[in-house]
C-alpha cells in the first residue's frame, strides 16, 4: 500500500472519499444528537456539554477506525446489503466504545451517555444508506479513468478479463491496439475489443487518460516516440505489470517477469524503515499481549479440559523464517496429539480437517490459535504483520514448482498478512501460487502504514470468523490460466 507516489489499489481515490463522507457524517451525527438532546439550543450545548469540534473529530475518528478494522475501506469490496449493514453496526459500535475510553482519559471532553448514544444511533441509520448509494456511484462512476492499452493478446487479456465491476471502478478500457497479426488474431478469438489498427488512430478517436503497455512482444511493435508524444500531452504511461498490481492489489504472475522485480524499489530494504518496523512489531506485540492475556488463559483451560490434565497446551511446529533460517513457530494445540504421526506432513485443510479438535476448530475459525505467536514476534524470529512461515517439507517443492517463491523469505514471517486477508487458507501449490502475488505486493510495498492498515483489517477476519475480507478471496479471477492446469503441468507445456 503506497501513500507517498503513485496511490496503490489499497489506498485510492474511492477510498478517500468513503473515508471523507464517514468522517463527515459521524461529526455531524454528534452536532445533531446534542441539538436534539438540548431542544437545538446551541447556547444550552456550549453551557452543559463545552466546544462540539473536538467531541466530534474525536467520535470522526474512532468511528472510521472501527470501518478500516471491518474491511470497509477496501477498494474491490464486493459486500451484500445486509453483511455491510451488519459490519457498518459492529463498526460504528466500536467507535463509540474507543471513544467512551479515550474520553475516559480525558473526562473534560466527554459528550455524555445521552449524546453519544444518539450519535451511534444517528450513524446507524444514515451511514449503511450513505455507503450503499456511494458504491453505486463507483460502479457506474462516469469519471472513472479512460484507459488505452496498447496490446491485444494474452498480456492485454489480463485487462480484458476483468470483468466485475468491483474491479473496474477505477477505469475504463476504451480501446486495444494490437501490435502484431496474431495479437489482431488472438482479441477477435477471445471476443474483447473495440480494436484500433494504430496508436495513431487511436488517440485520434478517443480521448485518454492512461496507455497501459501490455504488449506480448515489444521488439519492432513499440511506438516509443509516438508515447514520448503522449506522455508530453499529459497522459500516463503505465506498464501492465504495474497497472495490474495497482487494480488488483497484487503482483500478477501471469505478467510478471524476474527482472521487474529486481529494478522496482522494494521497502523491505530500507535500514530505516526495518528498524521502524522491528518498533512496531515490539510495542504492537506487547500490547496486544496484555489486552489478550485473558482470551490466552481461557484457551489454554479449554484444552486442558478438553484433552486432560497432561495434554500439552501449546504446539511447535518448525517453519523457515527470514534468510531461510528455521525456527520453532508456537501456536495453541488445535489437533489432536501426534496427528500427523501416520500420515506426516499435510497441508492445512482448513474447516474439515479432520485431525481438529472441537476447541481447535473455535479457535481455529477466529485465528486465536495464533496468539502465541506474540511470543515469536518478541524474540525476533516473526513480525505481527508479513507473509506467513511454511514448513520446511513444503517450501522446497513450493520453490521448485512456484517461480520467485524463495523471494518471500527475504522479511520476517508474519502473524497476520496481506494474502491471509485476501486468499482463505492454502491447501495446494495453486493456492500457494497464489498467496504468492499477494506477498510480493506487501514486500514491495510494506511500510508501517500498510502494517496497521493490515493489523486493524484482521480483526474483520476474527470477527466474523472466515477465511479472508469481504474483498476476497480472489480465487475465481477469469483469465487466470493457472487456475485451469497444475504449475507442473504449464511447466512441462511451456519447456515444450
Amino acid at each position: 500500500m503506497k501513500i507517498s507516489g503513485r496511490m496503490s489499489a489499497a489506498v485510492n481515490f474511492p477510498l478517500w472519499i468513503l473515508l471523507a463522507t464517514d468522517f463527515l457524517i459521524a461529526g455531524s451525527a454528534v452536532y445533531l444528537s446534542s441539538l436534539i438532546r438540548f431542544g437545538f439550543d446551541m447556547e444550552l450545548v456550549h453551557q452543559y456539554v463545552g466546544p462540539l469540534l473536538p467531541r466530534a473529530i474525536s467520535f470522526s475518528f474512532w468511528v472510521s477506525v472501527g470501518m478500516v478494522s471491518v474491511g470497509m475501506y477496501r477498494a474491490r469490496q464486493r459486500p451484500h446489503f445486509r453483511g455491510m449493514l451488519a459490519r457498518i453496526i459492529v463498526a460504528i459500535s466500536l467507535g463509540g466504545l474507543a471513544d467512551v475510553l479515550f474520553f475516559y482519559l480525558l473526562p473534560d471532553l466527554s459528550t455524555g451517555r445521552g449524546i453519544l448514544i444518539g450519535a451511534v444511533l444517528i450513524c446507524w441509520l444514515v451511514l449503511p444508506l450513505t455507503r450503499l448509494c456511494l458504491l453505486k456511484f463507483f460502479d457506474i462512476n462516469p469519471v472513472r479513468r479512460r484507459v488505452l492499452v496498447l496490446g491485444s493478446g494474452q498480456a492485454a487479456s489480463r485487462i480484458g478479463a476483468l470483468r466485475r465491476s468491483s474491479d473496474r471502478r477505477r477505469f475504463e478500457v476504451v480501446g486495444f491496439v494490437p501490435g502484431s497479426p496474431a495479437e489482431r488474431e488472438y482479441a477477435l478469438q477471445s471476443g474483447f475489443g473495440p480494436l484500433f489498427s494504430s496508436l495513431e488512430e487511436a488517440v485520434e478517436q478517443v480521448s485518454t487518460d492512461e496507455i497501459v503497455i501490455a504488449l506480448d512482444e515489444r521488439r519492432g511493435a513499440f511506438p516509443a516516440q509516438m508515447l514520448l508524444e503522449q506522455k508530453y500531452h499529459g497522459s500516463q504511461i503505465t506498464d501492465i505489470i504495474d497497472f495490474l498490481e495497482q487494480e488488483l492489489e497484487k503482483i500478477d504472475l501471469n505478467v510478471m517477469y524476474p527482472g521487474w522485480f529486481i529494478f522496482e524499489m522494494s521497502r523491505h530494504s530500507n535500514p530505516f524503515l526495518s528498524t521502524l518496523k522491528r518498533a512496531f512489531d515490539l510495542s504492537a506485540s506487547f500490547i496486544l499481549f496484555l489486552i489478550m492475556l485473558p482470551v490466552l488463559l481461557l484457551v489454554a483451560l479449554c484444552i486442558r479440559l478438553e484433552d486432560g490434565a497432561g495434554a500439552p497446551i501449546l504446539y511447535r511446529q518448525r517453519r523457515v523464517g527470514r534468510n531461510h533460517v528455521e525456527f520453532d513457530l508456537l501456536k495453541f494445540r488445535s489437533m489432536g496429539i501426534d496427528a500427523e504421526r501416520e500420515t506426516g506432513a499435510r497441508w492445512a485443510s482448513g474447516e474439515n480437517d479432520d485431525r481438529v479438535t472441537r476447541t481447535g476448530r473455535f479457535i481455529r475459525r477466529f485465528r486465536i490459535d495464533e496468539l502465541p505467536q506474540i511470543l515469536n514476534v518478541l524474540t525476533g524470529e516473526m513480525s505481527i504483520v508479513g507473509p506467513r512461515p511454511e514448513r520446511p517439507e513444503f517450501v522446497d517443492q513450493l520453490s521448485s514448482a512456484v517461480p520467485m517463491y524463495d523471494y518471500r523469505h527475504c522479511v520476517r514471517p508474519g502473524i497476520t498478512g496481506w494474502a491471509q486477508l485476501n486468499f482463505p487458507y492454502g491447501s495446494s501449490v495453486l493456492d500457494a501460487r497464489e498467496k504468492l502475488k499477494y506477498d510480493l505486493y506487501y514486500i514491495k510495498n510494506c511500510e508501517i502504514i500498510f502494517d496497521v492498515f493490515i493489523l486493524l483489517q484482521t480483526l474483520e477476519v476474527v470477527l466474523w470468523g472466515k477465511a479472508t475480507s469481504m474483498s476476497g478471496p480472489n480465487r475465481d479471477d477469469p483469465g487466470d490460466d493457472d487456475r485451469n492446469v497444475g504449475v507442473f503441468e504449464k511447466r512441462k507445456r511451456d519447456a515444450a
